[in-house]
């Protein structure tokens, strides 16, 4: 748990952030028992911005003009605030190369788009993973003094270890039925990226991708899990869990597969790149 809460005026820069972060990156030493940031920013008073959410809505397929935010919104209100604390020099993890594997969220209720709210984000920790060292960032949202949104999301850094952990065991599922094929166009992280703020070079073009180990870039996590979420619709209270499987090469062609409160994204060859579950609390 965070030890002390910092309180900032406004949401941080992401351009700057990002660029220290890549700066710092060769320097970390990763290890699940690295010490860490132990702050909480909180950021008050937060107003969205209607004409970037609408933005946010059409890319990823959100109805527009409502009075609502999409469940993965607040997602993207508090990354500034992750980056912060990812990006610094406590952090032991390097920017580049960190991975999202995984978000957990919880909304507690309807979220008005012109509401209040205060935002907090803090590391709860790091693990040791069979690949390298995880770590854990919580996002919360409050208004009207209670929690409203909450969410969970893990960021891999990879790296050798001594004593790699067994591979989890998977529950065995058979495939979702096939729901629609989307074909993704090549502009879809740099139009994600405008409307989000997350401009990192692997998602907006394929020179930029390569230069990390990808042969065309791939498209926001946090964009397919949105676009997925668009599709299957959600509850005012829900519980949404999604792994982060494996990146979506843009263009590409894949299918949104669902079934009750399960859902997919599968590339070719039934490559599974998005798994979901959504449920009402």
């Amino acid at each position: 748990m965070a030890d002390t809460a910092l309180v900032l005026t406004g949401s941080p820069s992401l351009a700057p952030l990002l660029a220290r972060g890549a700066l710092l990156s060769p320097f970390k030493r990763p290890a699940p028992g690295a010490p860490f940031p132990r702050a909480r920013l909180v950021l008050p008073g937060l107003r969205v911005d209607l004409a970037r959410l609408a933005a946010y809505e059409r890319v990823c397929g959100f109805p527009t003009g409502e009075d609502a935010l999409p469940p993965t919104y607040p997602h993207v209100l508090g990354f500034p605030l992750a980056m912060r604390l990812m990006s610094s020099r406590d952090f032991p993890l390097p920017l580049l190369g960190l991975v999202h594997t995984s978000i957990t969220i919880t909304r507690h209720g309807p979220m008005p788009a012109t509401g209040t709210y205060e935002l907090s984000v803090h590391i709860e920790k790091l693990a040791p993973h069979r690949r390298g060292t995880q770590a854990t960032v919580v996002t919360e949202v409050r208004g009207e003094g209670r929690t409203v949104w909450e969410s969970s999301s893990t960021y891999l850094a990879r790296h050798r270890t001594r004593q790699p952990a067994e591979a989890p065991r998977e529950e065995v599922r058979g495939p979702l039925p096939a729901v629609a094929e989307w074909r993704l166009a090549g502009d879809v992280g740099r139009r994600y990226g405008a409307a989000s703020g997350d401009r990192n070079p692997i998602h907006l073009h394929p020179l930029t991708a390569r230069l990390f180990g990808f042969p065309r870039a791939i498209a926001h996590g946090m964009w397919t899990i949105a676009r997925c979420l668009a599709a299957h619709g959600t509850p005012d209270s829900c519980h949404v869990r999604a792994e982060f499987r494996a990146p979506v090469l843009l263009p590409g062609t894949v299918t949104y597969a669902a079934e009750d409160g399960r859902f997919e994204l599968r590339g070719r060859q039934d490559r599974i790149h998005v798994t979901g579950d959504v449920y009402p609390t």
